[in-house]
C-alpha cells in the first residue's frame, strides 16, 4: 500500500495533542487545555476554522496576521496546484531565478521612495536579522537602538531588540550593543544617535505587542534625526504589512521613507515560509558590492519557486480584491462599533488601531464586589482578566483571540483582510455579551478564573 497523507491524517488525528506532548511541547498542550483551546481543527477555509466535531471558529488571530487572503484562498491554491505540475527546476544554486526577480519587481513597486533592492529570506526574524547584519556593514557602526515593548523576533539577534523582558529572561547576556529606547522620546533617541555610533534604529510603525500607536509626530521626527546623524531607519513591517492597517504598509500613515523595510507573514498568503529584506540599494551595495562577495549573505530557501509563486500569487489577490481598502472601511468600522461599547461597559479602557490591527485595552472596575474579584486575578498574575475574556469568547461564541502581550489587559484583533459586515455584527456582539457576564460577579466569565488563579499561584 502506498503512502496517503490523506489516511496518516485521518488515522492518527486522535493523537495530536498526545504525539506534542511526547515529542515536541508539552507545555504548550497543558497552556491549551488549562484555557480551553485544545481544539482538533480538521479544516480552514477563509475567516473560519472548523474542529473534528463540525464546529466552526470565527479566527480573529490569522496565525498572527499570515492569513491576511483568509485560510486556502482558492487563486492562491491554484497556483501551488500549476507549480507542482510544471515541475521547474527549484534552487538550482549558482542561478538566478525568473520568479524571485518578479515578486522583487511586485514588491519594489510597493515600496516608499527610494527602497530599489531586495532579498529574500525564510520568517520574519530572518529578514529582520538580515537587515540589522546589512545595517552593521552599510555604516560600520556598532548600535543598534529599538524601542520599549519592540517585538521584532525570537532568534539571538532579533532577541537582543525585543522589548519584552518575558521573552528575553533566561537568555542573557544577548548581542552587546543594542539598545532600548521609549517610544514618543525624542529627546532620549537623539542623545543615543549624537553619538555616531548607531547602525539602524528599528521601529514597528504599530507595535504588535499591546497595539501601541505613537504620537503623530514622532515617525517622522525620528526618522530626520535618523538621516542627520548617519543612522539607517528600518521599519519592521512583518506584522504590519501586507494591508493589515489599512495601507499596503504601516509607515505610508506617516508618510515615511526608511532605509529598509521588512515583510514576511502573509507575503505568501499562508502557503510557504517567505520574508523580503527591501531596502537603498547604496546599503545592498556595501553588503554584496565587489564580485567575491556577491554570496557573503545567503539563505538556502530564500529564493524557493513555491515561496516566490506563491508571493506573485497573495499580491494578486491583494490588488484584485482590493483587500487593503477593504481593511480600511471594515476595519474602520470594526474599530468604531468596538469604541462605541466603551459606553456601555466601563471595563474597556481604550480601543484603538489602524485597519485591521485593533487593540482593546482593560481598566479595573469602580464597583467594589467586582474590583475585588479583580484585584484578586491580578495578583495571581497581571493581565490576567484579558485572558478570561479569551476564554469567554472562545468557550461562549467561538470566536479565537489572543492577549496582546504578556502582562497587560490587552486583546489583540487581527482578522483575515475578507471580513465583512456579518463578521464585524459577530465580534461586537461577542464583547458586548462577554463584558456583560463580566460586570457579574457570579457571571460566567469569572467562573473561567479559578483554575487560572491556581495555576499562576503554582508557578510562584
Amino acid at each position: 500500500m502506498g503512502f496517503s497523507i490523506t489516511r496518516l491524517i485521518e488515522e492518527r488525528q486522535a493523537d495530536q495533542f498526545d504525539l506534542h506532548r511526547r515529542y515536541i511541547n508539552p507545555s504548550m498542550v497543558r497552556v491549551l487545555e488549562i484555557i480551553g483551546f485544545a481544539k482538533q481543527y480538521v479544516r480552514g477555509e477563509g475567516a473560519y476554522l472548523w474542529d473534528a466535531e463540525g464546529n466552526r471558529y470565527l479566527d480573529l488571530l490569522s496565525g498572527y496576521s499570515v492569513f491576511n487572503m483568509g485560510r486556502n484562498h482558492p487563486k492562491i491554491r491554484q497556483v501551488m496546484h500549476e507549480m507542482l505540475d510544471l515541475a521547474r527546476p527549484n534552487l538550482v544554486k549558482m542561478d538566478c531565478p525568473l520568479l524571485a526577480g518578479l515578486l522583487a519587481e511586485e514588491l519594489v513597486r510597493r515600496m516608499p521612495p527610494g527602497l530599489d533592492a531586495v532579498f529574500f529570506a525564510n520568517s520574519g526574524a530572518d529578514a529582520v536579522d538580515t537587515a540589522l547584519k546589512f545595517a552593521r556593514a552599510a555604516t560600520g557602526r556598532p548600535r543598534v537602538l529599538y524601542l520599549d515593548h519592540a517585538f521584532h523576533g525570537l532568534t539571538l539577534g532579533t532577541l537582543s531588540v525585543n522589548g519584552g523582558e518575558v521573552f528575553r529572561k533566561g537568555f542573557e547576556p544577548l548581542l552587546p550593543g543594542c539598545d532600548m529606547v521609549e517610544m514618543n522620546d525624542l529627546e532620549g533617541l537623539e542623545r543615543e544617535l549624537r553619538k555616531k555610533d548607531v547602525a539602524a534604529f528599528i521601529v514597528e510603525p504599530i507595535q504588535g505587542k499591546g497595539v501601541y500607536i505613537p504620537d503623530d509626530d514622532y515617525l517622522p521626527e525620528a526618522q530626520r534625526l535618523c538621516r542627520k546623524y548617519g543612522t539607517l531607519f528600518i521599519c519592521d513591517e512583518v506584522q504590519t504589512g501586507m494591508g493589515r492597517t489599512g495601507k499596503f504598509l504601516a509607515c505610508e500613515h506617516w508618510g515615511l521613507e526608511p532605509d529598509f523595510v521588512t515583510i514576511a507573514k502573509s507575503l505568501s498568503g499562508g502557503y510557504v515560509p517567505v520574508s523580503a529584506v527591501i531596502m537603498r540599494r547604496e546599503i545592498h551595495k556595501a553588503v554584496f558590492g565587489p564580485l567575491d562577495r556577491a554570496q557573503v549573505h545567503s539563505t538556502t530557501f530564500g529564493q524557493n519557486e513555491m515561496a516566490m509563486a506563491a508571493g506573485l500569487a497573495a499580491l494578486h489577490v491583494l490588488d484584485e480584491e482590493r483587500l487593503v481598502e477593504r481593511s480600511a472601511t471594515v476595519g474602520g468600522m470594526l474599530l468604531e462599533r468596538l469604541a462605541a461599547l466603551k459606553e456601555r461597559h466601563e471595563m474597556i479602557g481604550d480601543v484603538r488601531g489602524k485597519g485591521l490591527m485593533i487593540g482593546i485595552e482593560f481598566r479595573p472596575p469602580r464597583p467594589m464586589r467586582l474590583r475585588a474579584a479583580w484585584t484578586a486575578v491580578e495578583a495571581a498574575q497581571k493581565g490576567l482578566f484579558a485572558q478570561l475574556v479569551v476564554m469567554a469568547l472562545m468557550r461562549d461564541h467561538r470566536i479565537l483571540v489572543q492577549v496582546g502581550g504578556p502582562g497587560v489587559n490587552i486583546i489583540k484583533l487581527l482578522p483575515p483582510l475578507i471580513i465583512g459586515e456579518e463578521e464585524v455584527e459577530m465580534i461586537v456582539s461577542a464583547f458586548d455579551d462577554v463584558m456583560t457576564e463580566a460586570e457579574r460577579v457570579r457571571g460566567r466569565v469569572w467562573s473561567l478564573g479559578g483554575q487560572l488563579v491556581k495555576h499562576a499561584m503554582s508557578r510562584q
